[in-house]
């Protein structure tokens, strides 16, 4: 849902923008997917939190999977080569400064 409230910034599921790997259009929320932050996010932005902590991994799998030609539950998330390509390359970035190793999907696009 976005919010219409002036001064407060446009959400999609309770989350801002930047808890997305692919934000085609930044004023429309229709166009943000693979989201992979939880709410704390808001307080990453503000500078009160390390946002790598914000990181939902529980999310991280299905938006990775999402990026494979066989998607999540054989959905592909529907994005242009380039925006899949920084959605990887994004993502791959958390699972690095996690210590985490990349999925296949990932280590193939980034």
């Amino acid at each position: 849902m976005t919010s219409v409230k002036a001064g407060l910034p446009k959400t999609k599921e309770g989350l801002p923008k930047e808890a997305f790997a692919i934000v085609s259009d930044p004023d429309d929320p229709d166009t943000w997917k693979l989201p992979h932050h939880k709410k704390s996010i808001f307080r990453a932005l503000r500078r009160k939190l390390d946002i790598e902590k914000t990181v939902d991994w529980d999310r991280m799998g299905p938006a990775v999977a999402a990026l494979s030609p066989g998607g999540h539950r054989e959905q592909r998330v529907d994005a242009s080569p380039e925006e899949i390509l920084n959605a990887a390359k994004h993502l791959a970035g958390h699972y690095l400064k996690a210590d985490k190793p990349l999925p296949d999907t990932l280590a193939a696009l980034a």
